[in-house]
């Protein structure tokens, strides 16, 4: 049954972030859903000026920088039965004690994928031309490859081999399906039926490697992951591949993938690194055949707006008394970021 008054929530995360995931219409769909107040955004859970918001919260709206929620924020919002969070993963930020009590977590990862996706179907289709290296040399020489220069560029029949079947995973896949490309999958959660519905074709992890001219990675960061790309796995990559990591920097041997983009044998398109940033000496910032960009294949600036609307859109259904679209279980920790 619908509440008879509006739920009171209280804003929780850096504040630099919230015009942009609440512009004006989503902030007055707030308004008219919830008891919130839009100028309150708490920072510290222990600061005493916040201590009567928190009393009276039933939903913790979160997002980037928000502090961990543990039995300590239970404690100061005995009433808590909602945490909707405006960004991706919450595995880092919701506590033991959240779950346990039953509080309701939903999440707008499923928004965040699809810029992550897309950034990464731009990058395939740009490795696939050689753009980066071709723009190198054209600075250099200002003159145009000769056929020679070009024998091995192309997306024709070009093979991506997909690690990961998460939100983005999918979504890459779907966009995927308009170019003459053959996609290759590993995941050992998919079967062959569902793979092929994805319009991939299901293959062990090594083989994968063997087989892919483009690797793209989209598990997630569990600790089965960790350095899943070790040496002796990105040796699996023929010569000239290019890998790309829109996921997690620990998913990959980052001291084995620099000895082979040193080498020259491999080439790669890094949005997350470990550590991150890598260090100032890192040999990834300047040589040829990396492309290493800062983390922004996620959300950002405009795009943030669509994470603001999942969580508009989850409050105005728990506020109606209907289930969320978008809540995470503790279950689904073991498997997803």
């Amino acid at each position: 049954m619908p509440s008879p008054q509006p739920p009171r929530a209280v804003f929780a995360m850096d504040p630099v972030h919230l015009p942009l995931l609440f512009p004006p219409p989503l902030m007055d769909r707030l308004a008219r859903t919830a008891d919130i107040d839009p100028a309150r955004v708490v920072r510290d859970f222990a600061d005493p000026a916040a201590a009567g918001a928190l009393a009276a919260a039933e939903v913790l709206i979160t997002g980037w920088g928000c502090p961990h929620l543990d039995a300590g924020v239970l404690a100061a919002a005995p009433k808590l039965r909602a945490v909707l969070h405006a960004a991706g993963s919450v595995r880092s930020l919701v506590g033991e004690a959240l779950w346990s009590n039953g509080v309701t977590v939903c999440s707008a990862a499923t928004g965040n994928a699809l810029p992550v996706a897309e950034y990464t179907l731009a990058m395939i289709l740009l490795v696939g031309k050689d753009a980066f290296a071709h723009h190198e040399r054209y600075r250099l020489t200002h003159t145009r490859p000769g056929p020679a220069e070009t024998a091995a560029t192309g997306n024709l029949g070009r093979r991506v081999g997909v690690i990961g079947a998460s939100r983005v995973g999918r979504r890459l896949m779907e966009l995927l399906r308009p170019f003459d490309l053959t996609v290759l999958l590993y995941d050992p959660c998919v079967g062959s039926a569902e793979a092929a519905a994805l319009g991939a074709e299901p293959l062990p992890l090594e083989e994968l490697l063997r087989r892919s001219d483009i690797v793209s990675l989209h598990a997630p960061d569990l600790p089965e992951t960790r350095h899943m790309l070790d040496r002796d796995r990105l040796a699996l990559i023929r010569d000239g591949g290019v890998l790309i990591n829109t996921a997690r920097g620990a998913l990959v041997d980052h001291e084995a993938l620099t000895r082979e983009l040193v080498s020259g044998r491999l080439s790669a398109v890094l949005d997350v690194t470990e550590p991150e940033p890598p260090p100032a000496g890192s040999p990834l910032y300047r040589l040829p055949n990396v492309f290493l960009t800062p983390h922004i294949a996620g959300s950002l600036g405009n795009e943030l707006a669509r994470l603001g609307a999942i969580v508009v859109e989850e409050l105005e259904r728990l506020a109606g008394g209907l289930p969320p679209r978008h809540r995470v279980r503790h279950a689904d920790l073991t498997r997803v970021a």
